[in-house]
């Protein structure tokens, strides 16, 4: 399977590496993305076990996660991957963050469409599923831009800090058509 994949003019995903780890250390000191993971990634070697396990998950063929990065000056803008792969259904589940110096300009959105067309040619998937929380319109516009329908509301499904929030899923299929088209 690829490893690294152009995105548009200047923007590239690729797979995790070890000299990415300040970068990472860099993304989760963001108050927005303290929630994204399930231990805290303040110093470097906590990213690079961060790292370690994007690489663990994808040599067991379990997640596939990659960098965004741009490729003019190789400055990390975020990350997209599909996870949680069920080999038996062809069902993955995708999640994306950037970076703050990359929001609003549309990173997300190339990103995860591209990253959904690589998971139905190369990790040969059917079915792409993904989760936001309805107080986060960024991120459904993401979804929506890179094709992913809205498939319905899960109540109180998520708990950050005392409150329960609710999550609206969408889907994306192999035979969906290209949101760019």
């Amino acid at each position: 399977m690829r490893e690294r994949i152009d995105v548009s003019p200047g923007l590239v995903l690729r797979r995790w590496a070890m000299r990415d780890a300040p970068s990472v250390m860099t993304a989760f000191a963001d108050p927005l993305m303290r929630e994204q993971t399930s231990e805290p990634i303040g110093t470097v070697h906590a990213a690079e076990q961060w790292n370690a396990a994007r690489d663990d998950e994808w040599d067991s063929g379990s997640a596939f996660a990659f960098s965004v990065v741009d490729d003019d000056d190789g400055i990390v803008l975020g990350h997209v991957s599909v996870g949680a792969v069920n080999r038996r259904h062809g069902i993955g589940w995708v999640s994306y963050w950037t970076t703050a110096t990359a929001r609003g300009r549309g990173v997300a959105s190339r990103a995860c469409r591209t990253l959904a067309l690589w998971a139905f040619r190369d990790a040969e998937l059917f079915r792409l599923e993904l989760g936001h929380r309805v107080n986060n319109p960024g991120s459904c516009r993401v979804a929506l831009a890179a094709g992913f329908a809205v498939e319905g509301r899960q109540r109180q499904k998520l708990s950050y800090d005392g409150s329960r929030f609710d999550v609206e899923l969408h889907a994306r299929l192999a035979t969906d058509p290209d949101p760019c088209q």
